[in-house]
Parts: structure tokens; C-alpha cells; sequence
């Protein structure tokens, strides 16, 4: 298999779609580093993956602090040698996540701050320690998590909705370029609604339901397979066709 010589680093692999690329890259015979900030969900998930696949590791780290970013990175290298995919799991809408409701003048401003944090400075912390490990190999693939709420906005989570939107047209481009000179290529993908939790089933699309979370997963590792290698700088919109609902004649 294609996966069998290559290391994978998915932050926020402890749940929903990181959890699900780690069995998948797992099963494939990959190299995998599960890197998540819930130790205890980090160990559980380790654990099963282990029962069938042994080149795994999981590593602790809170994507705010660059500190245990880069010793992320290094434990990764420690183990495998190299990092050949990074994918940008970790992130979540900052309402739900800090258990506020109100509206968004009524709310902290840190509630705010921690969505930023999560879902873009995080990323960029990654992407900024693990090109250093890319470039050195010279080559390696970024992933990133984009989302419909990057194309519609969102009243209540702001932070995520400017993070994602940021994620999908400038960071991605951005370090596709920043990436160009090490061989080093950038993806977002973007889902519309998905079934890793039962409230997305409400979202409407023109398919007239959510996304199982392996379509998503399925895309994430084909756009990181050496059968993209034409593919760059650019984020695909996977969302049933939500986005374009009100063009409906």
C-alpha cells in the first residue's frame, strides 16, 4: 500500500474525524502519531488502535502552546524519522466548546479569544513546526480543516467561522508558497455538515442530509496521496451542495 512508508501526524486525533483518519491511515499500514490535548480519550484511542496496528504513538499537546507543538513534532521524529503528512483535526466552534449561549456582545471576549487559539493560531503553530520538518526532507503535505461556516459566516461562533474562512483562502495559499521551494504541498478540504454529531443532521443540502464521516475521510486521504500531487493552494468545498441552495431557481 502507498501509506506503508509514510508518517502521518493528525492533530485532535482523539475524536470524531482525526480519530477516524488514524484507524484509516492505521489499516493502511502508515506510521501514525495521534496528537490530541484529552490525554485520557488519547490513550483509550491508542490503545485500540494499537490492538492491530503497532507503529503508533500518541503524543499530548494543546495546539495554543507552540512549546508542545514542536515537542509534538520531535516525538513524531523520535519515533518514524520523519513527518510525510500533517492534518489539521484539532478545532471546534467556541460556543459550544467554552458552553455559552448569549450573543456575541453579551459574551467574554475571551470566549473569543480561545476560538482564534483553536482554530487558526493552533494550526499555523503546526503547520509552522512541522515545515521545519518538511524542509529538511524535502517534501510533505499539509492538510486543513476547513468548513462551510467559512463561506456563510456565523453569527454566534465568529472566532471559528474567521478562522476557517482564513484556513480555506489565505493560510492554505499561503503556505502551499510558503512550501513551494521544500516540495511541500498545502490542501483544505471543507466539509459542510457531518455526522460527528447528531445536531449536523439538521443542517440542510441539496442532497437532503449530512455527510458520513468517512466521505470526508476518504477525500482528506486521497488529497494527501501521491495521486494529488497536482493538487495545491486550493480548498474543495465538500458540503452536498449547501453553498449553493439559494441559487436554486
Amino acid at each position: 500500500m502507498e501509506q506503508q512508508t509514510k508518517t502521518v501526524l493528525i492533530t485532535g486525533g482523539a475524536s470524531g474525524l482525526g480519530y477516524l483518519l488514524g484507524q484509516c491511515y492505521a489499516k493502511e499500514g502508515a506510521n501514525v502519531v495521534l496528537a490530541d490535548v484529552n490525554r485520557e480519550a488519547l490513550e483509550a484511542c491508542v490503545e485500540e488502535i494499537r490492538a492491530y496496528h503497532a507503529n503508533l504513538i500518541g503524543v499530548q499537546v494543546d495546539v495554543r502552546n507552540y512549546e508542545q507543538v514542536c515537542a509534538a513534532r520531535d516525538s513524531a521524529v523520535e519515533r518514524f524519522g520523519s513527518i510525510d503528512i500533517l492534518i489539521n483535526c484539532a478545532g471546534g466552534a467556541e460556543m459550544r466548546i467554552c458552553k455559552v449561549s448569549g450573543e456575541f456582545h453579551e459574551n467574554p471576549i475571551e470566549v473569543y479569544d480561545f476560538g482564534l487559539d483553536l482554530n487558526l493560531r493552533g494550526v499555523i503553530y503546526f503547520d509552522h513546526a512541522v515545515m521545519a520538518q518538511m524542509a529538511k526532507q524535502n517534501h510533505g503535505v499539509i492538510i486543513h480543516l476547513g468548513s462551510i461556516t467559512g463561506e456563510e459566516g456565523c453569527s454566534a461562533n465568529i472566532s471559528y467561522a474567521a478562522s476557517k474562512s482564513a484556513l480555506m483562502h489565505g493560510v492554505t495559499k499561503s503556505i502551499a508558497l510558503a512550501g513551494e521551494k521544500h516540495n511541500v504541498r498545502s490542501v483544505c478540504i471543507a466539509p459542510g455538515p457531518v455526522l460527528t454529531r447528531p445536531g449536523m443532521a439538521n443542517m440542510k443540502t441539496m442532497l437532503g442530509r449530512a455527510a458520513e464521516p468517512q466521505e470526508i475521510v476518504d477525500m482528506i486521504m486521497y488529497a494527501a496521496s501521491d495521486k494529488c500531487e497536482f493538487l495545491n493552494g486550493v480548498h474543495i468545498l465538500m458540503d452536498g451542495g449547501r453553498s449553493i441552495m439559494r441559487n436554486k431557481g
